[in-house]
């Protein structure tokens, strides 16, 4: 995350991005802990967020990976909206971020 230059609050600019449908919203994905940037988890709706960070975000049932390109006036038109970033890959479903399911077995509990 640079240091110098322009910010913005990371739920306004959630909401201006059209990653959650209302300001409060988005504010509740930063106090659930699914909002990070730049690997770092974000747990309050007033973090900076500047052009050049690479912010992760649950969002659905998959986690979308983005780089903010600008940082927006308002929340416009979905164009409008998608101009605020970038997607460099496709966002990734939550199933194949988890580990898979096994089961415990111990031998005490076998029949």
């Amino acid at each position: 995350m640079s240091e110098a230059g322009p910010s913005i609050r990371i739920d306004k600019w959630l909401w201006f991005a059209r990653m959650a449908k209302t300001r409060s919203l988005a504010a509740r994905l930063c106090e659930g802990g699914r909002v990070s940037i730049g690997g770092a988890a974000v747990l309050k709706p007033h973090h900076p967020v500047r052009v050049g960070d690479s912010i992760s975000v649950m969002q659905g049932r998959a986690r979308r990976g983005l780089v903010v390109r600008e940082l927006g006036q308002r929340r416009g038109p979905a164009e409008e909206a998608r101009r605020l970033y970038d997607e460099p890959t496709p966002p990734v479903p939550i199933a194949a971020t988890e580990p898979p399911w096994t089961p415990i077995l111990d031998e005490e509990n076998w029949a």
